[in-house]
């Protein structure tokens, strides 16, 4: 025959431990910190009606009257709503990060930051490319032909060998003799 437990003996650690990993609403009660909430705010609303209530001052009339009881009580009845929702709910299973999604965010991502930014531009620019080089023009050697002697005046009497040579700086004809 089974062991019965007297009432006043408490649990230790272990069997209150084993406890939470057979039971999956106390599982949930451990984990889940809204659904404590809920527990917790509804025991206050019906422990402050039952205060009201046993006083033994208020009548029954009185009590379908009384406004803040009713108002407890509603507060009261929306918690266990909420705690009994979310107890017979199936627990959300947290969505994995597919590559196709992180592969979306990063292109996203890496489209603004080039739209906005012109260094990150010509950073990749430069990486896909190649460096930029910056051109300074230099002209050929000049390749212009030789200047030609100046031209006489159509009016101006004709000219001798002797002049033109004396004014290009050449001279032609026979050597200089005695005079």
């Amino acid at each position: 025959m089974p062991s019965r437990r007297k009432q006043s003996a408490s649990f230790t650690p272990a069997e209150i431990a084993a406890l939470v990993k057979s039971n999956p609403y106390l599982q949930r009660l451990v984990l889940d910190a809204k659904l404590r909430d809920n527990m917790r705010t509804a025991a206050d609303s019906v422990r402050n009606v039952y205060d009201r209530v046993s006083d033994g001052n208020v009548s029954a009339r009185s009590l379908l009257e009384d406004k803040k009881a009713q108002a407890e009580l509603r507060k009261a009845l929306e918690n266990l709503r909420d705690v009994t929702l979310a107890l017979t709910a199936p627990p959300k299973k947290r969505r994995k990060l597919r590559v196709g999604r992180v592969i979306l965010l990063v292109g996203i991502g890496s489209g603004t930051a080039l739209a906005v930014s012109e260094k990150l531009r010509s950073k990749v620019l430069d990486l896909l490319f190649g460096a930029e080089e910056e051109f300074q023009y230099t002209p050929p050697p000049s390749t212009a032909p030789p200047a030609s002697p100046p031209v006489a005046d159509a009016g101006a009497t004709s000219s001798t060998p002797a002049d033109t040579a004396a004014a290009t700086g050449t001279q032609t004809g026979s050597a200089p003799g005695p005079a």
